[in-house]
């Protein structure tokens, strides 16, 4: 009974090791001029390689200077499924056609905590939020609002329905290849500019045959000691 118990446990602490979390993470620093007042606005791509495992969580960093926040439209597309609305003209609402008057994000957009929504991040430790450059920091909530940017304030109402959540579950075949951030400004007036961004990847392996062979010799092993007890 030692020698399964002892290759059982071998086995396990392998099964640990290639169970562990898996993260990559990627940065795009080039700097990019967001045209003002065009839709058409700036994508910029970091490429990703086939991922481990499935995905489990997914945050962006994003450090943009300038500019009138309420004025911009930002978001996350995977090369083959996921999408996320980073920003949507952060304050705009029936009562704000404009937004948030502030100049810029130095800021981590991450689903998975309790991480207030950025778009009326003034509701929330503000203006201590802002730093010496105007720039909104700290970790948010994604806008998820997944409306024209072009839309009436008035329809400023949808809710978050299009968050980093999307590319959990994606699997690390189909994360492989090209994530592009997209960027526009919407209002005329200031001038924005993307000075960086990165992305954070983490996945979760399934269990894998050497796990399932481990679980089995610790039952077995628990099913003769359970016999073993019970001789005279």
């Amino acid at each position: 009974m030692k020698r399964i118990l002892t290759l059982a446990m071998a086995m396990a602490m392998g099964a640990a090791a290639y169970g562990q979390q898996y993260a990559f993470n990627g940065t795009n620093s080039t700097i990019n001029t967001i045209p003002d007042n065009n839709p058409s606005g700036v994508a910029s791509t970091i490429t990703v390689p086939t991922l481990a495992a499935q995905i489990a969580n997914v945050t962006v960093s994003l450090d943009v200077t300038g500019g009138y926040n309420g004025d911009i439209y930002a978001y996350l597309a995977g090369p083959n499924g996921g999408f996320a609305v980073l920003l949507n003209r952060s304050g705009v609402s029936s009562s704000s056609a404009n937004g948030y008057s502030d100049s810029g994000f130095n800021v981590t957009f991450d689903d998975s905590g309790s991480n207030p929504d950025i778009h009326f991040y003034q509701n929330t430790g503000y203006p201590s939020s802002l730093n010496g450059s105007g720039q909104l920091t700290g970790t948010w909530g994604s806008d998820g609002e997944n409306l024209n940017p072009q839309s009436s304030p008035s329809s400023y109402s949808v809710g978050a329905t299009e968050t980093l959540a999307s590319f959990d579950g994606i699997s690390g075949n189909d994360a492989a290849g090209q994530w592009t951030l997209f960027l526009a400004d919407l209002s005329a007036g200031d001038q924005s500019t993307l000075v960086s961004w990165s992305v954070d990847i983490t996945t979760v392996p399934e269990p894998s045959s050497l796990a399932l062979g481990a679980l089995g010799l610790l039952v077995l092993a628990g099913v003769r000691k359970k016999f073993d007890f019970g001789k005279s």
